[in-house]
This record gives C-alpha cells, sequence and structure tokens, in this order.
C-alpha cells in the first residue's frame, strides 16, 4: 500500500505557472536570490527577475541555491520596476500592514487566486522589497494591490526567502486546485492593458489635470494617487485605455485653444 504523504501530487499546471513572475527588488545579499530561487522552484515555478540588486550573483548565491542555478542563469535583470512589470496584467506588491500604504491589501491565498485569474492573459508578478526596507512608496505605487503575511506581531520580521517560499507555496495550491479551460480568443482590444499601457495613461492624465488647472495650486500628489487607484480597480481593457487617452487628448487640445497655445 502506497504511503500518500511520499506520493508526489499531479504536476501543477505549467501554463499557468510560467505566467508567474517573482520579481526581487534592489536585493543587497546575493545569497538571499540563490535562496529564493531554490524557495520558487520548489513549488514549480521558475521565472525569477532581478531589478537593480546591489551586487551581482556570486559563489554564495549559487551554492544557497542549491539546485536552482537554472533560475538564476535565466534571470533577467532591469534597471526600474516599472520596466520589469511593462507588460504585466497584475502586479501585486509584498509588504507589511500599513495604514499608509493606500493599496487592496490581500492575504497570500487571496493573492494567489488573484495572480491566477488574471494569468490566463499575460504575465503576473509578485514583487518583493529590500531586505531591510522593502518596496518604497513609489515601487509600490506601480502594484494593483498589495501582499501581507501575516506573521507574529511580536517577532515578524521574514527572512526575504522564508517570504518568497509562503507566496510560492500559496501560488502552488492555486495552481493545483486549477481546472485547465478552454482556451479563450478575446480580440486584441478586449485583452486586459499591459502596465506599460495603464501608466502611459496615468502619464497623460497627470498633465492634462496640470494642463486645466484642475489642482487650483494644491499638490497634485493625492488627487492622483486617489484616480490610480480607481482606475486600477477596474481592470482596464486595451481599448478602454485608448478611449480615455483619446479624451484626455481632446481636453488638452482645448486647454490650448483656450490658453493660445494652439490654434482652433
Amino acid at each position: 500500500m502506497s504511503d500518500p504523504l511520499n506520493e508526489s501530487p499531479a504536476p501543477a499546471n505549467p501554463g499557468l505557472a510560467a505566467q508567474v513572475r517573482i520579481i526581487l527588488v534592489g536585493t543587497q545579499h546575493p545569497g538571499n536570490i540563490g535562496a529564493a530561487a531554490r524557495a520558487l522552484k520548489t513549488m514549480g515555478l521558475s521565472q525569477l527577475v532581478l531589478v537593480a540588486p546591489e551586487k551581482p550573483l556570486d559563489d554564495d548565491a549559487y551554492r544557497r541555491s542549491a539546485g536552482a542555478e537554472d533560475v538564476l542563469d535565466a534571470a533577467p535583470v532591469h534597471a526600474t520596476l516599472a520596466e520589469a512589470v511593462a507588460d504585466c496584467r497584475l502586479v501585486l506588491g509584498c509588504t507589511a500592514r500599513s495604514r499608509r500604504v493606500q493599496l487592496e491589501q490581500l492575504e497570500p491565498d487571496q493573492a494567489a487566486q488573484r495572480l491566477l485569474g488574471a494569468a490566463p492573459e499575460g504575465p503576473v508578478a509578485l514583487v518583493f522589497g529590500r531586505e531591510r526596507t522593502g518596496l518604497t512608496n513609489e515601487e509600490l505605487q506601480l502594484c494593483h494591490a498589495s501582499v501581507h503575511i501575516p506573521s507574529d506581531p511580536a517577532f515578524s520580521s521574514l527572512n526575504l526567502a522564508a517570504a518568497v517560499q509562503v507566496l510560492s507555496y500559496e501560488v502552488r495550491l492555486a495552481l493545483l486546485a486549477a481546472t485547465p479551460a478552454a482556451p479563450a480568443t478575446p480580440r486584441p482590444d478586449e485583452l486586459p492593458a499591459t502596465h506599460e499601457q495603464v501608466e502611459g495613461f496615468f502619464a497623460q492624465l497627470a498633465e492634462t489635470l496640470e494642463e486645466i488647472d484642475f489642482h487650483k495650486g494644491r499638490a497634485p500628489d493625492s488627487a492622483m494617487r486617489k484616480l490610480r487607484r480607481l482606475f486600477l480597480r477596474t481592470d482596464l481593457t486595451v481599448n478602454e485605455v485608448r478611449l480615455l487617452r483619446g479624451i484626455l487628448a481632446d481636453a488638452q487640445r482645448m486647454a490650448r485653444i483656450a490658453t493660445g497655445r494652439l490654434s482652433p
């Protein structure tokens, strides 16, 4: 009679797993990158992405990867988080729970379900910050929601690789539970907008609000944070971003005519 505790589960959906990126931002110790690579590979994930690591991969990183050397070798390195998530459909940032983080906050299992719900439409990302300071406010603004691991408040600090392990495990459970569905073939303009397309819309929105003097001398940061949260909740499609940017372009044109910077 077989021992169910020693039996390997059926392979998780490889197509969905390949869409999940684990992104490490500003990692200070190469060994932690190696340990994180091992953590995600044990859960059937393979897409590790590095953003501006403080030091290059070294012998300690490869030693601590313990068999996940292929994950390290394949990991692309980007200069900025915006560059690393430009084509992503969903970006979740791992952070300590804070009232100052004005993002929807998810538990690890909720984050895994949210990621796999978006993964059929394109790449999705879990973002982990620096060992001591985590993600900056500017980096968190690039995320659609935050993820909080409910550790013991009396001793809440998690090693980077341990945090990657926890989230990767939840993704693994969600992958094992996922039922492969028939591939959908939506029109290209019905696909969710990429992170880069949404950020382009936000940049034009900020410019337009300045041109129409929406802020009336007030600092624009607060209004833009609220508008970002509003639009990020809507899962904008490619066509919707195109429509909104068309409206903004008309508003900009009218503002320039009204101020004499453009002829009618």
